[in-house]
């Protein structure tokens, strides 16, 4: 998953991640707005880094996708306990 369309999906998928995060986090969540917000940008990051790494080519969509899953809510969580200090 390449190109420009790989990274859109990445990003939608960000913020699901960071969404998924917020619900999980009740108390800690910055809302659906903000979630999403940090969702995509943790979700681009995690795809850019995955591709760094040249590990895309070889954990092909599935691979990507959890990348981007996993880097929207670490990030949010990351946001979340900076904000709470």
């Amino acid at each position: 998953m390449d190109g420009v369309l790989g990274l859109i999906i990445g990003l939608a998928i960000g913020a699901a991640g960071g969404n998924i995060a917020g619900y999980l986090m009740k108390e800690k969540s910055l809302g659906t707005l903000w979630n999403s917000v940090v969702g995509i940008l943790g979700g681009g990051i995690g795809y850019f880094v995955l591709g760094l790494l040249g590990i895309a080519a070889g954990a092909g969509v599935i691979g990507s996708l959890v990348a981007a899953l996993i880097g929207g809510a670490v990030l949010l969580f990351i946001i979340a306990q900076v904000r709470k200090t």
